[in-house]
């Protein structure tokens, strides 16, 4: 169940707030009597939910007396409390990764062949991200098939374009290589974000070929990284694999560069 101690209260301070709300206006020692709050502790209580504004003292009474703050306003007074606090968590985080970025940048890429796997619908695409995030100069997009899951806006498409744009930001170059007969498939939404944000970047370019087979992305110069299609359902992934191997992305961008060059610019 909810409790005040959620919202940031101490045990003997929900007490104290919860027995001024049945008591009405009272006295410290009246209300320590009531909430149980033992009586060395009650004047530290009330001043510290004083601090939070869910009490209102009277000094001019002898002795004092307290009142509890409507519970909406005291609970929103709260509720504000702890978005400020966690503002200030964020900014703290975000302060950390800027300052751990320069720190944990990657080594030079390594000549030796490794490669990774992903299966299933969001392991796929977290990779598929994954990677479009880390490119440095340039992205190569080969779509031949309708994959529902990389273009569903609602879900994860977003992701997508919105880590292209990010690219782009970086200075990448991206390059988008796709059979004619997917455009009219695709997302209305999907062509609308490409009309308004990311056809206006110079670095971004898609073109149409019936010469296009298989669903791949280039990442640089050293990484490929392959769609495997489901054997049972045509238009989703079954697994993505990431392939670091020179040269064989220097292969798979031979066959690439003379496609991109014979292939049409898409126009919506």
């Amino acid at each position: 169940m909810a409790d005040l101690r959620d919202l940031g209260l101490s045990e003997y301070e929900a007490r104290a707030y919860r027995s001024l709300l049945q008591t009405g206006p009272t006295t410290a020692k009246e209300l320590s009597r009531v909430s149980d709050v033992p009586m060395g502790r009650i004047y530290d209580v009330l001043n510290a939910i004083e601090q939070y504004n869910l009490v209102r003292s009277q000094s001019a009474s002898r002795p004092k007396k307290y009142v509890a703050v409507d519970p909406s306003t005291a609970l929103e007074r709260l509720l504000e409390d702890k978005k400020r606090e966690l503002e200030e968590k964020v900014q703290q985080y975000e302060d950390i990764v800027d300052d751990l970025q320069g720190e944990l940048e990657a080594a030079e890429p390594v000549e030796e062949t490794f490669w990774t796997a992903s299966v299933g619908s969001e392991e796929t695409v977290d990779l598929l991200v994954e990677r479009l995030a880390a490119a440095d100069s340039r992205i190569v997009m080969v779509l031949s098939t309708y994959t529902e899951q990389f273009f569903d806006v609602d879900q994860v498409g977003t992701l997508i374009l919105d880590e292209l744009e990010q690219a782009l930001e970086r200075g990448v170059e991206v390059q988008l290589l796709m059979r004619p007969d997917l455009v009219p498939v695709l997302p209305e939404s999907i062509g609308e974000r490409y009309t308004s944000t990311l056809a206006e970047h110079e670095n971004f370019a898609v073109r149409v070929s019936e010469n296009v087979s298989g669903t791949f992305n280039l990442i640089d110069r050293t990484e490929t990284v392959i769609e495997v299609p489901h054997p049972l359902k045509s238009q989703e992934a079954f697994a993505l694999i990431d392939l670091k191997d020179h040269e064989f992305a220097q292969s798979v961008r031979e066959e690439f560069e003379p496609r991109w060059e014979s292939a049409e610019r898409l126009t919506l």
